[in-house]
């Protein structure tokens, strides 16, 4: 992701706070999209915040802030090469915010705005990746809520490319048996290998899918557990595109739940090579050294701290130190993530009880 522009979130975050507060977040891409498209969704969302500021205040003040806002879409950057926008709006302050995000549109009258608000609106790009195995051939599609398009990789994708290779055993195979289960592992092994460059191209959840056997055969030797979300059963080396969409149809219809252990696969991974960091101490300290590349938090997870340096906290015990206090270092965390080109998500509550409720992926 790229930086987020720090100063000019915690401007917003800053400000001084004096109702009505208004935040309107939305997908802005003109240069994918036609402008007078982007205009109607604008005056929609302004006429929206209209509506709900006549029901709750004055008309006088309700008029002020919408002025404001329809000033500010008449004066949006359609040059912007960026993927959405923040807009705040209070009758003493207003920014705008051009984001690097896809985001979901929303909308909030008298919500302070919070750095958690932009998490929250990220729009979840239903996309993965799907590997077909079969006695006789692979395949991978990257698939997603319209559509699978297969992927070229330099891997095998016929078995009968490892008959003639050099055997890697010197004995002869009176069993036909054992003969077609070595050929059947070296072509696995080939698959698996292939999939190092698939995987570090797509950083997406992986479905593989196959007959019992073949897939009893793959979770043996392939060093890309991890990466799995799932295995599917069944037998679909004759499945058009359409029957396999409708297969994996309902294992990616909670597309949360996907994504949720797709994640904790990535803390998994990240614990086996010591490139984690769990407990806010330890978060903090690495998101201060510019070492975040996904930052991990349970949803309303808060932390009240006291700070003795820039890279070292603790937790705030009450009465607080007002001047050294800091209300959430959560949303510090995140900013500072973001602002070093890191990414952020929320997973449910409990899922990261033994990360002490916050975890950290390194960059290195």
């Amino acid at each position: 992701m790229d930086t987020l522009l720090a100063p000019e979130i915690r401007e917003v975050m800053d400000a001084l706070h004096y109702q009505p507060e208004v935040s309107v977040i939305m997908p802005f891409e003109p240069k994918m999209s036609l402008r007078a498209e982007l205009t109607h969704s604008l005056k929609i969302a302004a006429d929206k915040v209209e509506r709900e500021l006549l029901e709750k205040y004055p008309h006088e003040m309700s008029m002020l802030v919408t002025q404001k806002l329809r000033a500010i879409i008449k004066n949006l950057n359609f040059n912007t090469h960026k993927k959405s926008i923040a807009i705040y709006v209070s009758p003493v302050f207003e920014k705008v915010l051009y984001l690097d995000i896809p985001v979901e549109e929303k909308i909030m009258v008298d919500g302070a705005f919070e750095i958690r608000d932009l998490i929250y609106s990220k729009k979840q790009l239903h996309k993965y990746l799907v590997l077909l195995l079969s006695s006789r051939e692979s395949r991978m599609y990257l698939g997603n809520s319209e559509t699978f398009v297969k992927i070229i990789s330099n891997a095998h994708e016929s078995v009968y490319a490892c008959l003639n290779e050099p055997p890697e055993r010197s004995e002869n195979f009176s069993d036909m048996s054992e003969r077609k289960e070595i050929v059947m592992e070296k072509f696995l092994h080939h698959i698996d290998n292939a999939l190092d460059i698939v995987l570090n191209a797509y950083q997406l959840p992986l479905f593989v899918v196959g007959t019992e056997r073949i897939l009893g055969h793959f979770k043996k030797l392939t060093k890309h557990t991890p990466k799995v979300v799932e295995y599917v059963h069944g037998n679909y080396e004759e499945a058009s595109l359409a029957e396999l969409k409708k297969v994996l149809a309902p294992h990616v219809a909670d597309w949360r739940k996907v994504m949720q252990k797709d994640l904790l696969n990535k803390l998994e991974e990240a614990a086996s090579k010591k490139k984690l960091a769990t407990g806010m101490k330890e978060v903090w300290s690495d998101a201060m050294s510019h070492r975040g590349r996904l930052l991990l938090v349970e949803k309303n997870y808060m932390y009240a701290a006291q700070q003795s340096s820039e890279d070292v906290i603790y937790k705030a015990i009450e009465p607080y130190n007002h001047f050294s206090c800091i209300k959430d270092a959560v949303d510090d965390v995140i900013e500072k993530v973001l602002a070093n080109g890191g990414d952020v998500e929320f997973v449910d509550e409990g899922l990261l009880k033994d990360q002490h409720h916050i975890a950290l992926i390194r960059f290195y």
